[in-house]
Parts: C-alpha cells; sequence; structure tokens
C-alpha cells in the first residue's frame, strides 16, 4: 500500500508517530505501525490469562477471610461502605466518599439485571474489570482487608509488599489499555524502541511467578511475545 493511501486509512495523527519515529522513512513507518499491531496481538493472551487468573485468586482468598462465596454482593454493606472510606476533602471543605467499589458492584448487578438473568456473585465477579481488582490493592481497601489481597502470593520478592503488587498492576492495565487503544507500544521518549514490551513482558510473567512459579511455562503454548518481538525488531534494522 502506497503511503499517501495508509495516512489517508490510518490518520496523519496517529501516523506521523511513527514517521517520525522512524527519522521520516515512509516505508519504515509503515513496518512500525504493523509491528506494533503484530506485538500487540501477541499480548492478547498474557493479558488475558493475567486478569484471569488474578480475578480468581482474589475471590478464593476474599471468600476464605469474609467465609463467604458471595462477598462480592454481600459486602456491599461491608468494608465497601467502611466509613473510614468517607473523608473531609482539605482544599475544597467537601464530604467525600470513596465508593468505587461499591459503585462498579452496583453497575455489574444492574448490567445483570437487564439482561434478564438473576444477580449472582458469580456473574458480578465476572462483570468487573481489571481496575476493580487492582483497587483491592490500594491502601484503604487493603487496610479494611486485613491485608488479605498479598495472600494470593506464593512468593514475593523481598521487600515487595502492597505498594509494589498495586504498582506493577497499575503498569499491566496501562499496558493493556494502550492496546485496547492501538497505541504506540513500541516506543520510548517518541523513538523506535522495543525495551519497553520486553519490560512489560517480564512485569507480566514475574507478577504470575508470585502467584504459582508454574504458571509461566504453562502458558508456552500460547506465549509467542518474545519471539515476535525480536522478529519486528531484526525487520526495523534491517
Amino acid at each position: 500500500m502506497k503511503y499517501k493511501k495508509f495516512v489517508r486509512l490510518y490518520s496523519y495523527s496517529r501516523v506521523f508517530k511513527y514517521y517520525k519515529a522512524t527519522d521520516g522513512n515512509k516505508h519504515k513507518a509503515m513496518q512500525l505501525y504493523y509491528a506494533n499491531v503484530r506485538i500487540a496481538q501477541a499480548f492478547h493472551p498474557l493479558l488475558g490469562a493475567f486478569e484471569v487468573i488474578l480475578r480468581n485468586q482474589l475471590h478464593y482468598a476474599l471468600a476464605r477471610h469474609f467465609s463467604d462465596g458471595s462477598w462480592i454482593v454481600n459486602q456491599k454493606s461491608g468494608f465497601m461502605s467502611a466509613p473510614s472510606l468517607v473523608h473531609i476533602d482539605k482544599k475544597s471543605g467537601k464530604r467525600k466518599v470513596n465508593n468505587y467499589l461499591l459503585k462498579e458492584v452496583e453497575n455489574a448487578e444492574r448490567k445483570i439485571r437487564d439482561k434478564g438473568v438473576a444477580v449472582t456473585a458469580g456473574r458480578v465477579i465476572a462483570e468487573q474489570n481489571l481496575g476493580f481488582w487492582n483497587s483491592l490493592y490500594e491502601k484503604h481497601h487493603y487496610i479494611l482487608l486485613a491485608g488479605t489481597p498479598c495472600t494470593i502470593f506464593q512468593s514475593l520478592p523481598s521487600g515487595y509488599g502492597r505498594k509494589e503488587v498495586n504498582e506493577t498492576i497499575t503498569k499491566i492495565r496501562e499496558l493493556r489499555n494502550r492496546i485496547n487503544h492501538n497505541e504506540p507500544i513500541c516506543f520510548v521518549d517518541k523513538k523506535r524502541d522495543f525495551s519497553y514490551v520486553r519490560d512489560m513482558y517480564q512485569k507480566i510473567m514475574d507478577f504470575l511467578s508470585w502467584i504459582d512459579s508454574t504458571i509461566p511455562a504453562s502458558l508456552a503454548e500460547v506465549d509467542k511475545v518474545l519471539g515476535i518481538i525480536d522478529k519486528e525488531e531484526k525487520k526495523q534494522l534491517s
């Protein structure tokens, strides 16, 4: 495809990032655009596994903590509505309520009812996005849950705790969002660079190994990320 048509299809503002990153080489710009797509595509199975595994382990841990398999529904009037989630904003003097988890559960219940099916804990859990589970590692929720979210890990690195886990999940969420919005992931400081995706791949694998050291190997059949990064990087250097 000619560059002019490529730009018309994908928009000047989007393609220009690739054009600039490849020092004005139109062919390399299109090549890098497709490389970005292929690498993003390769991440999907790992990101899917990451989200499902994290969600399930947190559900199991919290079900044990509350001795309640339906904790996500029943805790709407429990820790999700705790008085400590209410504070007065120092600047505005207004009352602020951190009811993110509560709202997400209520929104999920509404969606389920709109489908004409019964609201169950399993369905509510399935409706939650990664932001919901990430929020359990925010300090205020983590304290209310007595540190339960970190009990899902078999082996955290020395010196790692809630803060580091929270930061890692946040970074992985950012990668997922960039991929879902077709944003560049093969850039560092607006320059062509594959170190970010290599680093994020390692963060995902490390995180999963903290939960269970056998998980990374179990994903070998669908894990093609590093191979595709290597292949695309060589194309850019040729």
